[in-house]
């Protein structure tokens, strides 16, 4: 759930004091201050991060395990007090953030119960013409993992790298946003306190600081891969930066996902999901509902639904939550309002909120849904990350199908119906869908999660997450000689005619 349209990860310069504030987004205040590393800081913490990985590694997927076990009681045990830094620093309500740490729980336990079972070395079939070999695959740690975070789910969503990560045999040094370093510090506390052996070993640091502290972990030597959770024009260079020392990127970047409600879907539960998808977290969600495509037969009790569900929100204040929170970076508030403008300006029609719900300079955003929005519109073509749902009619599924894949991006989807929820899902261009229900897919441990397009590039969680972070490794063992030689200059005519002969024998028929 990747922080996208206007992240910041690399492109705000660095303050002339040398450090930041970190404020909050109900009030304005500062919470704390943090110092900006330079390069030298940040090459040293991974230079150290490498020193830890020889030892994290070698310990073995049993007793990671175990070290990674005491953590996650310790995330238990203080989940309240995380959760606290995680609404203080992003605005959002406590449950959210409570959700948000949960979540991270369960993965961290997914990631350090399966990694021996993923990683681990198995035996494979040579096959007949190596039958005298012995073949085994396993999968090694890369080293030292370097994790850019997000800023609006700063727990969950850099866990789905760092807990894989660690899990695998890496240590990780991570650059949490500059609008929750907080957080960042949260997670190596928690860490730290469940792991004596971080204070000579440290398997996972934070480096803090604006766009240029993350170049700076994208340039150091030693680092084994870039995980990067942000927009894709950011991305690409996060990317470029990478591609001096060729070192290898996982890209979660942004979405602008749909949802298709079919002619039979339950109408009550696909609104409910169309309103907590498209405005929890104030909308700051990649996997978020942006887009509606409901078949016209249902579409004017479906707006009905949604028009009721979306009026009951209440946005906090600074004083007491609400259901939804500020904008987290006051920036985007821009973006919104100019979603909102062009699809009112070009024949939308405002089902609930408008250009008013919109403050002129950062705050709370109330709930905005506009009904049969151009799909030329921006509201349409690009991420808003702000809580407006645009709902768009179409005549069949076919037609929800087509305007679902006709953009860049491939994140997420969620589709509503009875009997062809799974035959829909099939013809959608993204990496995950969930059907009658939304974003279930980012709470299934063992589900890979990650897009394709403007969305990026690799997974993380699951089996697919756990072997992102490390490098395969064949080993073919020859068990006994065989007497058709064939990798050597001692080889015959007839040892290769005997050979194409068994090859044509068994492929040729």
């Amino acid at each position: 759930m990747s922080a996208t349209a206007a992240d910041s990860t690399a492109t705000t310069a660095a303050p002339p004091a040398g450090d930041f504030a970190s404020l909050s987004p109900r009030t304005g205040e500062e919470l704390a201050r943090y110092p900006v590393h330079d390069g030298e800081h940040v090459r040293s913490a991974v230079r150290a991060a490498a020193e830890a990985a020889q030892w994290w590694g070698g310990l073995g997927f049993d007793e990671r395990r175990r070290r990674l076990a005491a953590w996650k009681k310790v995330l238990v045990a203080q989940l309240d007090r995380v959760a606290r830094v995680v609404a203080d620093e992003t605005g959002k309500p406590m449950d959210d953030a409570r959700l948000e740490v949960v979540l991270a729980i369960d993965h961290l336990d997914w990631a350090s119960a399966n990694a021996k079972k993923v990683l681990g070395k198995r035996s494979v079939s040579p096959g007949l013409l190596m039958a005298n070999q012995a073949a085994t695959v396993a999968y090694r740690p890369l080293g030292v993992v370097g994790v850019i975070g997000p800023w609006n789910y700063p727990v969950f969503t850099p866990m789905g790298s760092i807990a894989y990560a660690l899990a695998a045999g890496n240590t990780v040094v991570f650059k949490p946003s500059e609008l929750t370093p907080g957080v960042g510090h949260e997670i190596a506390r928690t860490l730290a306190e469940a792991v004596p052996e971080v204070g000579r070993y440290p398997l996972f640091t934070v480096v803090t600081g604006l766009g240029p502290t993350g170049a700076e972990l994208c340039r150091a030597p030693g680092i084994g891969k870039i995980a990067f959770t942000g927009s894709a024009a950011t991305g690409r260079r996060v990317m470029a930066a990478c591609a001096e020392n060729l070192v290898p990127v996982l890209m979660e970047c942004g979405g602008k996902d749909p949802l298709i409600v079919d002619a039979d879907a339950d109408l009550d539960a696909a609104a409910d999901a169309a309103v907590w998808g498209g405005m929890s977290n104030a909308g700051q969600t990649c996997v978020g509902v942006e887009r509606v495509y409901v078949v016209e037969s249902v579409a004017g009790r479906f707006l009905e639904k949604v028009r009721t569900a979306a009026s009951r929100l209440q946005v906090g204040t600074a004083a007491q939550e609400g259901d939804l929170g500020p904008m987290t970076m006051p920036s985007q508030t821009e973006i919104v309002r100019r979603h909102v403008t062009d699809a009112l300006e070009k024949g939308g029609r405002a089902i609930v909120g408008g250009a008013d719900s919109v403050p002129a300079q950062g705050g709370a955003i109330s709930p905005v849904v506009i009904a049969d929005v151009p799909e030329d519109s921006v509201a349409v073509t690009e991420e808003t990350f702000g809580p407006l749902v645009v709902v768009n009619r179409v005549p069949d599924v076919d037609e929800a199908v087509r305007r679902a894949n006709a953009t860049g991006y491939g994140l997420g989807a969620t589709v509503f119906s009875a009997r062809r929820g799974e035959r829909i899902a099939e013809q959608l261009r993204c990496g995950m869908v969930s059907i009658n229900g939304v974003i279930s897919f980012a709470g299934i441990p063992s589900l890979p999660f990650g897009g394709v397009g403007e969305s990026g590039f690799g997974r993380i969680h699951g089996a697919d997450g756990l072997r992102e972070f490390t490098r395969a490794q064949s080993v073919a063992r020859q068990r006994f000689p065989i007497p058709l030689v064939v990798t050597s200059f001692r080889r015959t005519a007839r040892t290769m005619q005997a050979l194409t002969g068994i090859v044509k024998a068994r492929h040729g028929r």
